[in-house]
């Protein structure tokens, strides 16, 4: 592990997000939270906002399913992906799709959506308070009168976060996409308590013996009461939380937190301590 973790968990915000053949087929088989999002999407209507579309792993099926998306990604590659991919398709789901390059904290859009969505953990790339505050501000100034932010993330392990940061956790090999070769797959933990951030080093080896390479992830640890406060505190009200893209309440063994909330007709009370951190990719 790099022994400046600050570095590199913040590099780890956009570097897993630089090589979109292989998240792509990274992520090929999760499928259960597409169909989920399809299924709000077709309740909603058009237009749905997504932030942090990337490639248009859930973005393309509701696009297919006949409704309009704006995405917004910080990630130029993942963006080129997901327009060279849009001309493969027919003309009536290419103009359903709009997308918007540019930080979630920060970009202002036109209009307002019934539903607005960050699917996959987009909101463990928000690592400070300063950070998630200005990003629900910009959900609350894109959500319709009545309209819905759904989101998931995955909940922390203790596990994982206590893994010794010099062992790697070796996976089966796998051929790399963009490298086109075998490559030995490897991961390496350290977590920050103070930041509340787990570092991921994803490392390949190629088996024809050239040089290795690391690919830092890095994802906020949000725990389910915090994210409640955050949410309260900021405007948002009607919460409910939901157990892996089901309808089930959250449990014990549950892997991805399926949160929804509307709008607060009161006026958000601003929290007052702030952890100081470097800025990063939201």
């Amino acid at each position: 592990m790099p022994s400046a973790f600050g570095r590199a968990a913040d590099r780890g915000s956009l570097a897993h997000y630089d090589d979109p053949a292989y998240y792509q087929k990274a992520y090929a088989a999760r499928r259960h939270d597409v169909d989920y999002y399809v299924k709000l999407a077709r309740r909603a209507g058009s237009p749905v906002l997504e932030y942090g579309v990337g490639n248009g792993r859930v973005a393309l099926p509701i696009a297919r399913a006949g409704v309009s998306v704006v995405g917004v990604d910080v990630a130029r590659p993942m963006l080129k992906s997901l327009a060279e991919r849009l001309r493969g398709e027919p003309a009536r789901v290419r103009d359903r799709v709009r997308l918007v390059q540019g930080d979630m904290r920060r970009v202002r859009l036109k209009g307002r959506f019934r539903l607005v969505i960050a699917p996959f953990n987009t909101l463990l790339h928000l690592y400070s308070l300063p950070e998630i505050e200005a990003f629900l501000a910009r959900v609350r100034e894109h959500l319709a009168p009545g309209g819905r932010f759904v989101f998931d993330v995955s909940l922390p392990q203790p596990h994982d976060l206590i893994k010794d940061p010099s062992r790697p956790y070796r996976a089966p090999r796998l051929r790399h996409p963009t490298a086109g070769k075998l490559v030995g797959y490897a991961e390496r933990f350290a977590y920050d308590p103070i930041r509340q951030l787990l570092l991921v080093e994803i490392e390949f080896s190629p088996e024809d013996g050239s040089d290795p390479w690391c690919v830092p992830l890095t994802h906020r640890q949000f725990f389910p009461q915090e994210l409640a406060a955050l949410l309260h505190y900021n405007g948002f009200s009607d919460l409910q939380f939901s157990a892996d893209f089901s309808d089930r309440p959250p449990g014990s063994q549950v892997d991805s937190l399926v949160v929804s909330c509307r709008c607060s007709s009161k006026t958000p009370r601003r929290a007052v301590g702030r952890l100081a951190t470097p800025r990063t990719r939201a």
